[in-house]
């Protein structure tokens, strides 16, 4: 834990100066790891553990959590170099207890800079298993297909050496080889020819089927209850989340003498669950607790809340009886820690260690007091006074004497400040309004015509580095709160109107980035809108910036300027309603409809939009008028939009087309859509109207040329939503191909969020599995349940559809008598009366007296006998399929 400090080594010529990148001692937290990691070997191999018990309480995680600048990474990165060999690092920390056994360790780094999701994660995880050169049966069959289905095509070996993250880890030239070996064992134990491409459709079903059966020849992964229904899911990662199970149940049939404890430390954990929603908090609290072999050691700014009941609902396990050592309180480990500030010993040690001369400490005894006394124990302080101290003994020729390192932490940062070239100085102030920088970035904010001063100011140990992120320089946070104090008492300081030009010209800066690519578009908005907000800029660039984010739908959350989108009552800029528009408009991903529009009219209402941005509000309130069944209000809202004749016109003349269709007045809707053309998704209107006349091969025909028009134009939101709708047709009428479609939906949505279509695709799996799947219509109401939670009519109404053309396969008047009365829920006069009348068609039957008639294409009875058809054909698939 402790090497040369390169930073320190280059800012002086003394060749006989030693500077060490010393790590603190932290003797607390280490002993609450090795304590912590005793007790869990103690419960996992206590007669009756069981790693498929998913109902016992966990009490395998270990929280560490405090302030930034504290020493939580180090700690992290310190704990696992030492659990990977005990040999290296701090002697002073005592050894593990030998009966722990062999550990694994394995840290990931979730920052929302590095980019971490759940599949890098489970490849983290599996890659780190490599290392043992074991099968991991259950896992790798499992997780090829969901790799097959979410990236086809591409190797694993090469996505694997693609990315340097992965390449590190010690398995990552082995695990491609031990998958396929574990697949051509079980191609081999179902007698079907081939490996990973066998193991699909009916070479899937196959092996499938020998697990259930319990086969001797697979009974070894049989023993694995859940595998089967886990191979038959529909791969996503949702259901990758559920093969943690799967690695801890094969860590578990390991031989005694191949057993280890796995060591999960997961870093910046407050990165995960302050992404605008828990989403991923969910998945990854879902890993912990299917792998309880497992101990997880987390690193974070805040309090894990898992023992919280009140976060019921968002994620699968919150209270007290399911995580009952993550209650305040609790004294056994392993429990949650906050991490405190250095010990004085502990600073001394460190001021001792980080720089010496021949061995002795170049910092003397009254220098290292004071220091300690004035860092009150918080690392960052001790770093920057260590690097003021070379930069005085380097200056001075001498070593600094100790008043000249006196010191509060603010002061140090004057100092600092003051220490710094006046065009650094420039540059660090200009950077101070970002919150993150490059360094064309910085010398734009500056207003300079020469990169130098920004070259040094990166240089500098106060500015973290992330290569990965959109711009890779940040001030640490401390840093940024501090320059403007430092700023009041410098020689040559700024006044506010200093400042409010630098803003607008970090604010010019940022929109000259926007137009870059998606990453650059999302990241300049979040910092554009607080810059305009809290310096009352003109919006310039953001008009437009908003007009992309918005056309792009992939809706990732902005959190402009730290927008709460329920304070819309004291918008007082332009920039702030712009803020809360563009943050409402994202959050209805996540938000009942009709929470988005009470926010969006709160908006209008304010007056602070400008007239040229009124139309998105506008435009998205119609939208969730439709989606809440407001017919009226969103046929006016649509028609005023259009009326404006603004950016989204002929998305609004959609948003008509949608309504109409809705009613059943197809006529209106085919000859809308030919007035539509590519920018108001004409291909994915006519698919909408193809499918509900039955006529499932142009519709497929239409979403397919939607989806790939999309792509070609670099708009992956419209594609995802044309592919999800191109899933929903084709089940109707080639189960195979919809499969296909399916899996292709589900790969394009990793890239959006889009919730409309995400609950698509789980209805189109539905339709595929009508007339097969005995739960269908149980699973049909816990999609509706989902889309009313969500605000989603139309949504509701398909997987009541969905229920009907399971009833009309099966031939079960009672069924259908049922679906159709579920369906009928969701007609509002006219409006899905169409749907209802197809529940009929479908099955021969007349629609009943009373019901609105859809004025089809090319009549009822055309449509009819095409649905007819449609029932006819998947009665005839099933039938073959049975052998009947």
């Amino acid at each position: 834990m402790s090497g040369s400090d390169l930073r320190a080594l280059f800012r002086s010529n003394d060749r006989v100066l030693k500077a060490v990148d010393f790590f603190a001692d932290r003797q607390g937290e280490w002993a609450s790891v090795a304590e912590s990691l005793v007790r869990h070997a103690e419960r996992v191999r206590a007669p009756g553990f069981d790693v498929e018990d998913l109902e016992a309480p966990r009490r395998n995680v270990l929280v560490f959590y405090g302030v930034g600048g504290i020493g939580k990474s180090t700690l992290s990165r310190g704990v696992a170099d030492r659990l990977a060999d005990e040999t290296t690092g701090r002697k002073d920390w005592p050894p593990l207890d030998p009966g722990v056994g062999r550990v694994l360790p394995l840290r990931i780094d979730l920052s929302r800079e590095t980019g971490a999701d759940l599949e890098s994660l489970m490849l983290a995880l599996r890659l780190a298993v490599a290392e043992l050169g074991r099968a991991m049966p259950a896992f790798d069959v499992a997780f090829q297909r969901y790799w097959d289905a979410t990236h086809p095509g591409e190797p694993l070996d090469e996505y694997l050496r693609r990315r340097t993250w992965f390449s590190r880890l010690p398995g990552s030239g082995t695990l491609s080889q031990q998958m396929q070996s574990v697949l051509a064992d079980a191609a081999a134990a179902i007698a079907f020819p081939g490996t990973t491409g066998s193991l699909v459709g009916l070479g899937l079903r196959s092996l499938v089927g020998a697990l259930r059966d319990r086969r001797h020849r697979v009974r070894a992964l049989a023993g694995c209850r859940r595998l089967a229904d886990l191979l038959e899911a529909e791969p996503s990662q949702d259901t990758l989340s559920y093969f943690a199970h799967l690695l801890a149940w094969d860590l578990s049939q390991l031989p005694e003498e191949h057993r280890v404890t796995p060591v999960v430390l997961l870093d910046t954990f407050e990165d995960v669950g302050h992404r605008g929603h828990r989403d991923l908090e969910k998945l990854i609290q879902r890993v912990v607790w299917l792998m309880p072999n497992a101990l997880f050691v987390i690193t974070g700014r805040n309090r894990l809340q898992w023992a919280d009941a009140a976060f019921e609902g968002q994620l699968d396990w919150a209270g007290p009886e399911y995580w009952p050592q993550l209650v305040g309180g609790v004294h056994e480990e392993p429990r949650q820690h906050t991490v405190g500030y250095l010990s004085a010993e502990d600073c001394e040690i460190y001021l001792r260690e980080r720089l010496t001369i021949g061995g002795e400490p170049l910092l003397d005894d009254r220098s290292r007091h004071l220091i300690t006394r004035n860092s009150y124990g918080l690392p960052l302080y001790l770093d920057l006074a260590v690097m003021r101290f070379l930069d005085l003994y380097r200056r001075n020729g001498r070593t600094p004497a100790a008043h000249e390192l006196d010191l509060d932490f603010p002061a140090l940062v004057v100092r600092t400040f003051r220490d710094l070239p006046p065009e650094t100085r420039r540059a660090l102030r200009s950077v101070s309004l970002l919150d993150s920088f490059s360094i064309s970035l910085a010398t734009a904010a500056s207003g300079l015509d020469h990169d130098a001063p920004a070259m040094d100011l990166v240089e500098r140990p106060f500015v973290d580095a992330d290569p990965a992120a959109p711009w890779p320089f940040r001030l640490h946070d401390l840093i940024r709160e501090s320059v403007r104090e430092a700023d009041s008492t410098s020689e040559d300081r700024w006044s506010d109107a200093d400042w409010q030009r630098a803003a607008l010209r970090a604010f010019q800066a940022l929109g000259g980035e926007a137009d870059r690519d998606r990453t650059r578009l999302v990241a300049s908005l979040r910092q554009g809108l607080r810059l305009a907000n809290e310096y009352r800029l003109d919006l310039g660039w953001l008009e437009e910036a908003a007009f992309q984010y918005v056309a792009d739908s992939l809706w990732e959350p902005l959190g402009a300027a730290g927008t709460d989108v329920n304070d819309s009552a004291s918008i007082t800029t332009p920039a702030h309603a712009l803020s809360v528009t563009l943050v409402a408009i994202a959050d209805r991903q996540r938000r009942h409809r009709s929470l988005t529009a009470e926010t969006l009219r709160a908006v209008l209402a304010s007056g602070q939009l400008p007239p040229v941005l009124r139309e998105l509000p506008q435009y998205f309130i119609a939208e969730c008028d439709r989606d809440l069944g407001n017919f009226q209000d969103s046929l006016a809202g649509m028609q005023q939009v259009i009326g404006v004749g603004g950016r989204l016109a002929a998305t609004a003349a959609r948003g008509q087309a949608h309504l109409a269709r809705r009613v059943g007045r197809f006529p209106q809707v085919r000859d809308a859509a030919e007035t539509l053309g590519a920018e108001g998704r004409r291909d994915r209107v006519l698919g909408d109207l193809w499918w509900s006349q039955g006529a499932i091969a142009p519709a497929c025909s239409s979403y397919a040329a939607g989806r790939d028009e999309a792509l070609s134009t670099g708009q992956p939101g419209e594609a995802a939503l044309s592919q999800a709708c191109l899933a929903f047709a084709a089940a109707f009428q080639d189960r195979p191909r919809a499969a296909e479609q399916i899996s292709r939906a589900h790969e394009l949505l990793g890239q959006a969020t889009i919730r409309w279509a995400e609950i698509q695709v789980r209805i189109a799996e539905l339709v595929r599995d009508a007339g097969m799947a005995p739960d269908l219509p149980e699973r049909a109401e816990q999609v509706a349940a989902l889309a009313q939670e969500a605000g989603l009519s139309s949504s509701v109404a398909y997987a009541h559809l969905a229920g009907c053309f399971h009833a009309a396969v099966l031939g079960s008047p009672a069924l259908l008598a049922e679906a159709r009365d579920r369906l009928r829920t969701s007609v509002q006069g006219e409006e899905f009366a169409y749907l209802l009348e197809l529940a009929h068609l479908m099955a021969g039957d007349p629609p009943p007296p009373g019901l609105p008639a859809a004025q089809w294409l090319d009549g009822r009875q055309q449509t009819q006998a095409r649905w007819t058809a449609l029932v006819a054909d998947r009665q005839r698939e099933i039938a073959a399929i049975r052998g009947d």
